[in-house]
This record gives structure tokens, sequence and C-alpha cells, in this order.
């Protein structure tokens, strides 16, 4: 695997197994003086139950497998997003930033009662298949989800391209469960996409952070510009799962004054509190020693932008739209964000049978320029929009901190004096989800295309145009299901009148 330095040795990213989350090797050395004694009873006690699986277990286990289960569950237990890494998986890591790897195109994350959907990968198997953010998948083939570790059940999915999978879904609003079989294919993941809109306006997509997002965007941008189309501008992270730091700091520089603070990191250790800058330095993700961001015409420095978010986008998605709501640099339209406020490293362990190992854990937090920590909050839009005219996706509401074992939102009582008071938040935007005969939307679009609503009030906001907002469309709902009670309530009282008048 090949590692990057400097500003690369942290990076925020997605939630799947299989994103890589860091690329850069820190070595943690040990204070002799501030070492904690080791636990003598509890290695007591982990000896204690080792000998009895060893000794009273049905069938015999090798030392190998238990060692390995054991680190399995010591760091799987600390958080959704740290696990131990074996040589695959730990190999499996750079394809997912290289934007090429085998499987299904899903980006999950664990749940207790199987494997929840974080997002589905743009023009893949399962977004083909109408594999939606937040489902549930309970059966893997005729394997249950729940009782497999995370990186257990990525490895179901992944497997030879051409070859057949059968996932059983449970979704909400669906009393059934859903099956639905796919097959794996070389996911080549695209992950800028641009599009020009009427009336000068341009779209820009961006479904993950990979290491050429930040040059890619770039030249969408400079496309947009030569075309008149950047007159406004709509920068798309629904459903953006994350990926790498270097480069969501640098699509947030494209838009941002030089040297303007991105995002901050603090952990434990002094060498995690680190700032990023819009510098190249800090963005720089490739070898080719060219700066694209610097290269911009003037006009992506003042363009107004408009940022659509979802329950959906997470971390380094969360990174851009932070930076850019503080910095009031874009307007941010959509639902809160999912709230993975923090950041994982890569540390490579000693090479077994020279297969090198390593574990994924949880290092730091992450802070917007003036300060918020986004962990289990989310980033909260400007201006609230809907899903659909018909409310919000139920299976859209997943967020970090409903996520078991999920790190709080902050580092004591006081670590948020002197900062920027972060929104406070509300469920009012699940209204519609609550109600026990609220309907799911019918309308489905993909993003970017003319159904696309969230993008419709993007468009009308750039263009100074009505904007329908989250409260206008809850407000028309609730009045459509109050006058449906009372026509209900209408026909029932006439049924009663006929039926006392046969009497």
């Amino acid at each position: 695997m090949r590692f990057f330095s400097r500003s690369l040795s942290i990076a925020a990213a997605g939630l799947c197994a299989g994103v890589v989350l860091t690329t850069g090797l820190q070595a943690f050395a040990a204070d002799d003086e501030k070492a904690a004694a080791l636990p003598l009873e509890d290695i007591e006690l982990f000896a204690d139950v080792y000998g009895s699986i060893k000794n009273f277990y049905v069938d015999d286990v090798p030392d190998s497998e238990l060692m390995e289960n054991a680190i399995k569950g010591m760091v799987e237990g600390l958080d959704p997003h740290s696990s131990y890494l074996d040589f695959k998986e730990f190999k499996d890591m750079e394809e997912s930033t290289t934007g090429e790897f085998g499987g299904l195109g899903l980006e999950v994350t664990k749940d207790p009662s199987g494997v929840r959907v974080v997002s589905p990968i743009d023009d893949t198997p399962a977004a083909r298949a109408g594999v939606m953010a937040g489902d549930l998948i309970i059966k893997i083939d005729a394997k249950a989800t729940a009782d497999l570790s995370l990186n257990e059940n990525v490895k179901l999915m992944r497997g030879k391209p051409g070859t057949k999978i059968v996932l059983t879904i449970a979704r909400k609003g669906e009393v059934k469960p859903i099956v639905v079989t796919l097959t794996r294919a070389i996911i080549k993941v695209k992950s800028v996409k641009m599009k020009e809109l009427p009336e000068g306006l341009g779209y820009i997509r961006i479904s993950q952070f990979q290491e050429h997002t930040a040059e890619d965007m770039a030249q969408a941008i400079v496309k947009l510009n030569q075309k008149n189309h950047l007159k406004g501008l709509v920068l798309d992270l629904r459903n953006n799962p994350g990926g790498l730091l270097n480069a969501a700091i640098g699509v947030s520089a494209a838009f941002l004054p030089a040297d303007s603070l991105v995002v901050s990191t603090r952990g434990r250790n002094p060498q995690e509190e680190r700032k990023f800058t819009a510098s190249y330095s800090d963005y720089a993700t490739s070898n080719s020693g060219r700066d694209y961001i610097a290269s911009l015409p003037k006009a992506a420095k003042t363009v107004p932008v408009v940022v659509l978010i979802n329950p959906a986008s997470a971390s380094a998605s969360e990174i851009v739209a932070g930076a850019l709501q503080d910095h009031k640099r874009a307007t941010i339209m959509g639902t809160r964000s999912f709230g993975k406020g923090s950041v994982q490293t890569i540390l490579p362990l000693r090479m077994k049978r020279d297969e090198t190992t390593g574990v994924k854990l949880t290092t730091a937090r992450y802070y917007t320029p003036s300060g918020r920590t986004i962990q289990a909050r989310g980033i909260t839009p400007d201006i609230a929009v809907d899903d659909t005219p018909e409310g919000n996706y139920p299976s859209f509401t997943i967020r970090e901190s409903d996520l078991a074992h999920h790190i709080e939102n902050s580092d004591g009582k006081d670590a948020d004096k002197g900062k920027a008071k972060q929104p406070e938040q509300t469920d009012d935007e699940e209204t519609l989800e609550l109600e026990e005969d609220a309907k799911v939307p019918t309308l489905r679009y993909m993003f970017g295309d003319e159904k696309d609503f969230p993008l419709q009030q993007a468009q009308a906001y750039l263009l100074g145009r009505d904007v329908i907002t989250h409260e206008e469309t809850q407000a028309k709902l609730k009045a459509e299901r109050e006058a449906q009670k009372k026509t209900k309530a209408a026909a029932g009282e006439k049924a009663d009148g006929t039926a006392a008048q046969k009497k």
C-alpha cells in the first residue's frame, strides 16, 4: 500500500469498510512515565475465558483464530469506525481511494440488526438495483448479517466480477423484506460529474472524495466557465460518505480565499491537533506537481454556490459543507447531514507470514472553521428542503447518533466554550415519518436529473425565485392529512346515519 506524507497522515472519510480513512503512518511513542500499569486482574480474566474455550468448547478452535477474534472484538467494540484489518482488508484500503475495486458499490456501516447502507455509489450494481441509503441488509445470500462483523459482511459482498449475490433488505415504509439479486462488478468510481443547467447555471456532483477529486472538479469548473455556465453553481454532496481529507480541503479551497482555515482536528495526542488550510501543501494528493486549484478562473471565488446535503452526506462531505457555511461562501440546502466528525488513522502492525495487518482507529475529532464539532450532530442546512414535494424518504434518516457506541459530540462540557454555537437540532424534518398515516413519497429520481426536487429548489434560489422549503412542504402535507381525516370522519358519520335510517 502506498503511503502519502505530510498532511496525508490523517484523512476523514466515509463509513464503509474498504474506504481509506487515512493514508499515512504515524508513530505513537509511549511515554513510560505516563503509561498505565497493565490491568493484571483483567488479563487473568482473559486467560480464564481463553482456557475455558480451549477446554470446554464443543469444537477445537485454533489458537490463532481465538486471538484474532479477541483482537477484532477489542477494536470493533470501541466505536462504529474502528476495526482490525487483516492482510486482505489492509490491501483493499488503497483500492477504494484510487477508484476501482470489486463488489456491489455500497458504502455501509454496522448496525445491531445487520448492515446499514450509508450510501449506494453512483452508477454501480447497487445503485442501479434501487438500493437506498438507510436500507438495512439483514441477509447476504443465506447468511444473517447481524451476527457477523462489518468486515466479515463486506467480505461476503465482495467477490469475482460477474458472480451473483442475493441481498435481503428491510426498508422503512415496506411491510415485507425486499429481496434483490445483484451481479458483482469491478467498481470504477467516477467521483466528479458535471452538467450544464439552464440560464447560465452549473451543476457538479461529487460522490466520493478520492485522490483526483479536487483536480477533476477544478477541470469541471473551467469547462463550465468557458461555456458561460458559471453564473451560479450547485455543488451536490448528497449520499457522499466521505473520502480523503486532502481532497475535501482541495474542493473547499476552490471557493475560498487562499490559506483560509478549512478544518482543524483535535485528539488525545498532540500530533493530532492540526489546522488544515486552503493551501497547496494541505490539499496536494498526487505527484503531478500541478496546482489545479490555483489555476481556476477568478469567478470560482465569487460565483454564488448552493451545496446540497442529506443524511447520507458524511465526514469529508461535512468538512466541505461546514467550511463553506462558516465562511459564508455557500448556502447549504437540503436535510441535516450524517454527523461523522471523527478522524480514523490506519496504523500498520507487524508483518505476520510476510503479510502486513493493521488497525483503523479513531484518533481525533474534527472541527469546522468556527469551532463547531460535527460529531453526532451533523451540518444543519441554511435552507431546509425535503427530498420530494411529498416529504423525505424515510430510509434516509439513519445518522451517526443512531449508531451503537458512537463517539460523543464533544470532549467535555466546556469543550465548546468560546466557539460559535451549534444550531439546535429538532426532529421537524422527520415529522412526516412519525405520522402513522404518513405515506412514503412516490417520486423517484437520480441525482441531477430533471425530476430532482432539491436540485430544482437550488436552481430557483440561485435565480432569485421562490424555494419550496421543508416548512412549506410539511404544512401542505399536514393540511392534506387533516382534510383526509375530515373526509373519512364525514363518510363514517354518513354511513352511521344511513344505517340508522334503515333500522
